[in-house]
């Protein structure tokens, strides 16, 4: 790498950073607007609120990471045009496809970082972060590999997993006296949720205690009554976007093995498997619509229309998920035609740029 490449790569890469510093101070002065109603709910105050959202920010930063490296890779090469930098540069003998290299390496640097976020950073600080709030607002709950803990009146309870579709998996719960001793212990393989907030519990195993002996039975069904709101459940249903592609990879093959539905899990599969890739496009995106002569006046206007694109990007990718579900399109191309839509663009606004 020579002294022009770095010297490009490191402009671009502090404005990309700014860029993404002043996002996410603007969703993070957002998501404590709409925090600031959940204080005084139990334990949550302003402490766990500040916890809440520094937690989120990776998870935010991955979000962002495309829209930072556009707007970013905009206006360093804005900077560079409007000084004739990149004027001198070509002069010197720096041509379009060198260019475009360089502007790659810059693209890959943060295809990795978003790809390093979304898989090992981002998704196990939002779990934490969900489940701070969660115990601070409900209280008696934690969660870990074993599943949810809660604790209701005289029962203990663990539920493992719960489905999309609110079905609960491997229920286990303990009753105790006034005394704090054992009554009762009871297991069920699944559970569903009845609109007066009981649950129907499926294959129940149950150990009833007394002083002498325990009585052991089974049932096919029963019907359980617990004081729990289902909202309290939810901290067991992770958003898919919050989730790595290593843990959709296994939790699309446990849904397909209990034939639940999977097209909102396989979005977001093709999505992050696609967004490390969009980072990188962006940085392409960025040259297409950088003015090449700043004579015309047209910066500005270019620049906006470079920032609006961007815009369009982060949002599509939603817009064309929700899309997806509405109208049963496949899986794959929800996940990867935003980026490829936008791959085209830049392009096609590269090479109508050369032969002008």
């Amino acid at each position: 790498m020579n002294l022009v490449s770095r010297y490009i790569i490191r402009q671009m890469a502090v404005m990309a950073v700014y860029a993404l510093l002043a996002f996410l101070a603007l969703y993070s002065f957002f998501e404590i607007i709409n925090e600031a109603g959940n204080l005084g709910r139990g334990g949550y105050n302003a402490w766990t609120m500040t916890q809440y959202v520094l937690l989120q920010m990776p998870a935010r930063a991955y979000e962002l990471m495309p829209l930072g490296v556009l707007i970013g890779g905009l206006i360093a090469l804005s900077q560079l045009a409007a000084g004739s930098e990149l004027t001198v540069m070509k002069a010197s003998g720096l041509s379009t496809k060198k260019l475009l290299l360089i502007l790659s390496q810059f693209g890959l640097i943060f295809a990795v970082a978003t790809a390093a976020l979304g898989e090992w950073v981002a998704p196990s600080l939002s779990q934490r972060a969900e489940n701070l709030k969660a115990s601070a607002i409900h209280g008696k709950i934690s969660t870990g590999a074993s599943g949810l803990w809660l604790k209701e009146q005289n029962n203990i309870i663990n539920v493992r997993e719960m489905l999309p579709d609110h079905t609960l998996l491997g229920i286990k719960i303990w009753q105790h006296n006034d005394r704090y001793e054992l009554v009762e212990a009871a297991e069920a393989d699944s559970a569903v949720l009845n609109a007066d907030g009981s649950w129907q519990l499926e294959n129940v195993r149950r150990s009833a205690l007394s002083d002498n002996q325990v009585s052991v039975s089974e049932q096919a069904q029963l019907q359980w009554p617990v004081a729990l709101k289902s909202s309290l459940l939810d901290v067991l249903l992770v958003n898919p976007d919050q989730m790595s592609v290593s843990e959709l990879t296994a939790y699309i093959t446990h849904l397909e093995n209990n034939r639940q539905q999977t097209q909102t899990y396989a979005i977001a599969w093709w999505r992050k498997l696609m967004y490390p890739v969009a980072a990188w496009v962006m940085a392409l995106v960025a040259f297409a619509f950088t003015p090449q002569n700043t004579r015309h006046g047209n910066m500005g206007l270019k620049l906006f229309g470079g920032i609006c694109l961007g815009l369009a990007f982060h949002f599509a990718g939603r817009l064309f998920g929700f899309t997806s579900q509405l109208y049963g399109i496949p899986p794959f191309l929800a996940g990867i035609l935003p980026t490829a839509i936008f791959a085209l663009l830049a392009v096609y606004l590269i090479r109508r740029q050369e032969k002008r």
